[in-house]
């Protein structure tokens, strides 16, 4: 089984997916984690690469080529990143949203800044993505059509998000 969960920054997508991969026995990666990694090999920060990446397609493109080499090589996995459901074929493709301000409030816990600053970040970075879909891939990133299950994560913990996805494989 394959299953793919995208979603806006801080809305709890890698949290969902650690915990849906430990409760099914399945391994996943992060199309973040990827992305992460790339940066520091570069010697950026996250939004730095973001910038660089702007002008440079072949940044998502390796992004997209090895979450697709991963996915064909696996039967069962869980791929975490927002473009995942477009380049790989799963069983369950899944979004997560969450509001602005409960999404600024997770990324200054787990990244150490302020609410604000971590806010900025994320408006910063969307709009950077969003046209980087969209010119590199033609991809209106707002676009829900491809999802088959969208999850509002403000009212839910890890573990209630996880039980919503469990129930949903269960009549799939």
């Amino acid at each position: 089984m394959i299953i793919t969960i995208g979603g806006v920054a801080g809305s709890g997508t890698t949290t969902a997916a650690k915990v849906l991969s430990e409760k099914l026995d399945i391994p996943f990666i992060s199309a973040g984690g990827i992305f992460r990694d790339m940066a520091e090999e570069y010697g950026m920060s996250v939004i730095e690469f973001n910038e660089y990446a702007e002008n440079n397609t072949n940044i998502d493109i390796e992004i997209d080529n090895r979450q697709a080499k991963l996915a064909s090589e696996a039967e069962n996995l869980i791929i975490e990143g927002r473009l995942s459901s477009y380049f790989i074929d799963a069983d369950l493709k899944l979004w997560f949203t969450a509001p602005l301000d409960v999404r600024a409030q997770r990324v200054c816990q787990r990244e150490d800044k302020s609410v604000e600053q971590a806010k900025e970040e994320i408006i910063t970075r969307e709009k950077s993505e969003a046209l980087r879909y969209l010119d590199i891939h033609n991809i209106d990133i707002t676009n829900m059509d491809i999802y088959d299950l969208i999850i509002n994560t403000d009212s839910f913990n890890p573990d209630s998000i996880v039980e919503i996805i469990l129930t949903t494989l269960k009549v799939i």
